[in-house]
């Protein structure tokens, strides 16, 4: 019986960010991440995103992202931009999510 093994990272590598967010905050954490995901589907090495909201269960984090990059190459590359994209405008993300009450679990992942 072949055993199963992780996948190649150039296969394509994941990032999962989960996340609890208030709801007083939610809408405004919302339209944060979609701005961020915008700017990813320009970028090269790009396959897909989803923005994920619970409706139901009774798991921690109520809000979840997944972006999948063809290499892990292009992740680093497309957050180097995401970061100066928002030292230009002023913007220190951790900051953000402190203000909202938004707390993180951050993760690079792939296929096992």
């Amino acid at each position: 019986m072949a055993r199963n093994r992780p996948r190649n990272p150039s296969d394509g590598v994941f990032r999962i960010d989960k996340y609890v967010v208030p709801a007083a905050s939610l809408a405004a954490f919302v339209a944060q991440m979609r701005e961020i995901e915008a700017m990813f589907e320009r970028l090269p090495g790009w396959r897909q995103k989803h923005l994920l909201t619970q409706f139901g269960g009774t798991g921690e984090f109520n809000v979840v992202s997944m972006v999948e990059w063809k290499t892990a190459g292009a992740m680093a590359v497309a957050q180097e931009i995401v970061q100066r994209h928002f030292a230009g405008q002023g913007v220190a993300p951790a900051q953000v999510l402190e203000r909202l009450g938004v707390r993180s679990d951050r993760g690079f992942y792939i296929a096992a």
